[in-house]
């Protein structure tokens, strides 16, 4: 687990892909946490992708490395954790969200991965697989 964490905040950037109907959405995200053993992520309830997430909560996870020659394929299912530890912990590793999100808010969502299956692809190396 802490080998997706550490990999996603290498990469800075990560691209998660939900759907919609049958219209598959991609976006940028960039908090990517480790708590009791769960990678989390973390969104706002207003926001549709949080809307998408709780109607099909199947997604992919991808992002590269700045070589451009190293990426990261994660997929599972996301699971909404209100508890206020959570949200409180994902959001002290990344203060620059407390001027938008709050512990105490009903917007703040954090979300685990259940059933993850992470693959570490290189144009160099065999693919690496972990279940987590």
């Amino acid at each position: 687990m802490q080998e997706v964490h550490d990999y996603l905040h290498e990469c800075g950037v990560f691209y998660i892909a939900t759907v919609e109907g049958d219209q598959p959405r991609v976006r940028p995200f960039g908090v990517a946490e480790v708590l009791n053993g769960k990678l989390y992520i973390q969104t706002g309830k207003k926001k549709k992708v949080f809307k998408q997430m709780m109607a099909n909560p199947k997604f992919e996870i991808t992002a590269v490395k700045p070589s451009g020659t190293e990426w990261i394929r994660i997929s599972g299912k996301l699971v909404n954790d209100d508890s206020r530890e959570a949200k409180a912990y994902v959001l002290d590793k990344n203060p620059e969200l407390k001027g938008m999100y709050s512990a105490d808010d009903d917007n703040t969502a954090v979300l685990y991965v259940t059933d993850g299956v992470a693959q570490f692809c290189s144009f160099s190396a065999p693919t690496k697989e972990i279940k987590f």
